[in-house]
């Protein structure tokens, strides 16, 4: 247990920024399955428009820390693969 104020004050930040990036981990996570659910199911056209929705999504949660930037182009080059080949 954190004795001095600053060690509890770190410890109520990293609560809160847990909270956080679990809120947006599994705001991600969710467009995605949306879009490779679009996919599965041959619509294209719904997978189409949730493409840009989702790489931009995947940009936010880079910038944010949340996914390392090579995962996050990772993540967008299979989905465009996927939704350019149908």
């Amino acid at each position: 247990m954190a004795h001095s104020a600053s060690a509890i004050k770190r410890v109520r930040q990293n609560v809160e920024r847990r909270i956080r990036n679990r809120s947006n981990r599994s705001r991600l996570r969710s467009q995605i399955k949306k879009l490779r659910q679009a996919l599965e199911t041959k619509n294209l056209a719904e997978a189409k428009k949730l493409l840009p929705e989702t790489a931009s999504l995947v940009d936010v949660m880079v910038k944010k820390g949340i996914l390392h930037e090579n995962a996050g182009n990772r993540y967008k080059s299979r989905l465009a693969r996927r939704v350019a080949s149908g």
